[in-house]
Parts: structure tokens; sequence; C-alpha cells
């Protein structure tokens, strides 16, 4: 399967750098074709122009600014969002990652005023994230980002798509033995995604 692995984070020394690494490497070990966009080492700019607002549903010029990443995104069988939570929700790249690539004629097309879905190329998802606080303070604040996968995604794929959500809580008090145990459960859930 065709798998576009879509990592944002700044720090290749991080914990979601290993986490982004063992994604890579388990899922090609397992016979997938790996598209790997780290978004930061692409230097993405994540910023909406003026002019791309304005093409927003002028189709196709709306791609003219992101051609090679829809491109890519429409070659894909398969999703793997590899991010940390920050503020409850995306990090500000791979928000506008969504923002400008995600247009429409690419992920949803409007008809009479309703959305419909267009991104029926990914046949599977999966997210692998980190949150520095608790479950249970995630919880207590409805777990947008836990929605923003399973349900918005989820909207622009079909609903009939299987997606796994993977999640490391409470980051902030992690120790080498939780990181180890999340590291070896990403690892299994590649290895047979």
């Amino acid at each position: 399967m065709r798998v576009l692995v879509l990592f944002a984070h700044p720090v290749e020394t991080s914990f979601q750098a290993a986490l982004h690494a063992k994604v890579v490497t388990t899922l090609r070990a397992a016979g997938h074709d790996v598209d790997d966009l780290d978004l930061y080492a692409e230097d993405f700019d994540p910023r909406l122009t003026r002019a791309e607002r304005l093409a927003y549903h002028d189709i196709p010029a709306n791609r003219a600014a992101v051609d090679p990443y829809v491109g890519r995104v429409l070659a894909a069988e398969a999703l793997v969002l590899v991010y940390p939570v920050w503020n409850f929700g995306y990090p500000a790249i791979l928000k506008g990652f969504f923002d400008r690539v995600f247009l429409p004629g690419v992920s949803f097309k409007m008809v009479d005023g309703r959305v419909q879905t267009q991104l029926r190329n990914i046949r599977k998802m999966a997210a692998v994230t980190t949150y520095g606080g608790s479950r249970l303070r995630a919880f207590l604040v409805g777990d947008p980002p836990r929605k923003l996968v399973m349900r918005v995604l989820r909207a622009v794929t079909g609903l009939a798509v299987p997606v796994r959500y993977l999640a490391h809580y409470d980051m902030n008090r992690s120790t080498p033995e939780s990181r180890a145990a999340f590291l070896a459960k990403v690892e299994q859930e590649m290895r047979t995604f």
C-alpha cells in the first residue's frame, strides 16, 4: 500500500522524531511504499496567502501553489499522521497543510451547497501523537485532537475508513519505560497496518 506519512515536529532529537522514524521504518519493513513528508524538513509554508484564499473555490486554479503536495495526497492509499498535540490541536505547520492542500476538488467538493467527500483514494488512516497533559485532562476538555482525526479527517475520506489513534498522554511526566512501551505499541500497529 502507498502510505503518505505526514510528520510535523521541528526537533530532530525529540521523542516525536523517534516515533516518526519507527513509523517509517516499520511500514517499509512491512512492505509498504512510504512517501515520507516531513513538513519542517521540506520547509512547508503553512500560511494561506490572499491569492490562495481568493482562488480557493476556483478548481483547478486553487492547486497552483501546492500542486506537488496535492499530487502526493492523491497518490496515497493510506495516511499516517505523526505529530505532537500543542494547545489541544495540530501544530500550526500541520494545520496549515490541511488548510492549503485539502482543497475543494481535492478533499471535498461542493454540490448544491453541501460538502461531498473526495479523498476516496485513502483507505486507511492512523495518527501517532503525544500530549503533554494526562488523558483525563484531554477528556475533560473534549479531546479536540482526537475528534479532528476521528471525525474531521474521516469526513473527507469516508466514514468507513478504518482509523487508529495512538496517543501517549502525559508526556510531561513520562518515563523511559512509558516511552519505550509506546514505541513498541506503535511498532506493532505499523507492522499490521
